[in-house]
């Protein structure tokens, strides 16, 4: 069975203090709703991704509570004269589990290419890498105007299975993100959201059916706790990338308690 994750993505908001209220709230409130103030163990995952500057001190907060702390970029290189940038051996010192690849945002506003993106990937999927990396696709209002979801959505995962092959994409988790769902307050029906999900999940198949069945697929659109259930409990939806409402921790509780529902129904 997959499990349900359940990712906050902080893009750039956040302070010291923000960053422990929000983890160590967060921790409380789903210990609480689930019964488990005794034990940090949940049917489903929990990550959280603040900025850079300030992993580390989420990474300190976080030990011992049941969530895990994430970057939002990372540079392909081990190391080397690449000013401002961060490496994957820095993220895995400090304690990172997860970092995402390829969101939206970066694609758009920082002109990363699918061959960027794929190098990235290919950088955290080397061997004795500690980081599980989130590959982020999705596609414009324009593209699905124009009816080319799948095909856009199929050439950025074809770059990176070019790059590294089925094998190592099993150890990641794909976030599927409508660009013209994010910060707009508009959402992807879950049939639309689910018809897409299908479809990656299909695409992988095509190379391997059972690392396809285990790969975890996060919807990530303007999910709220309203729409959180129906959302995942289509079938090929194993979670949420979340951005707006992670920044609550009312809201984001709200859409771990639709997981945890969910979760306990399988």
């Amino acid at each position: 069975m997959r499990r349900f994750l359940v990712a906050g993505n902080w893009k750039m908001h956040g302070s010291l203090e923000m960053t422990s209220e929000l983890i160590s709230g967060i921790s409380r409130s789903v210990l609480e709703m689930a019964s488990l103030s005794e034990q940090r163990a949940l049917a489903y995952d929990i990550l959280v991704c603040p900025p850079t500057v300030y992993l580390q001190h989420a990474v300190g907060i976080a030990e011992g509570q049941p969530l895990v702390i994430g970057a939002q970029n990372v540079n392909a290189h081990e190391n080397g004269a690449y000013t401002g940038e961060i490496a994957l051996p820095m993220l895995a010192e400090i304690g990172c589990s997860y970092v995402l690849i390829g969101h939206s945002e970066r694609r758009a506003l920082f002109y990363e290419t699918d061959q960027q993106v794929a190098e990235k990937f290919a950088a955290c999927v080397a061997e004795e890498q500690q980081v599980t990396p989130i590959l982020c696709v999705g596609e414009t209002l324009d593209e699905r105007k124009q009816g080319a979801t799948e095909q856009v959505v199929g050439q950025q995962l074809d770059a990176v299975l070019d790059k590294v092959g089925i094998q190592r994409m099993q150890q990641s988790v794909i976030a599927y993100e409508p660009v013209w769902a994010i910060g707009t307050g508009e959402t992807a029906s879950p049939e639309q959201a689910q018809n897409v999900h299908a479809f990656i999940r299909a695409r992988l198949a095509q190379h391997n059916t059972g690392i396809a069945e285990s790969m975890r697929i996060l919807y990530g659109g303007s999910v709220k706790a309203g729409n959180a259930e129906l959302l995942f409990a289509q079938p090929d939806i194993d979670g949420g990338l979340i951005g707006g409402a992670a920044l609550k921790i009312e809201s984001f509780v709200g859409i771990c308690r639709a997981a945890q529902k969910l979760a306990a129904q399988t």
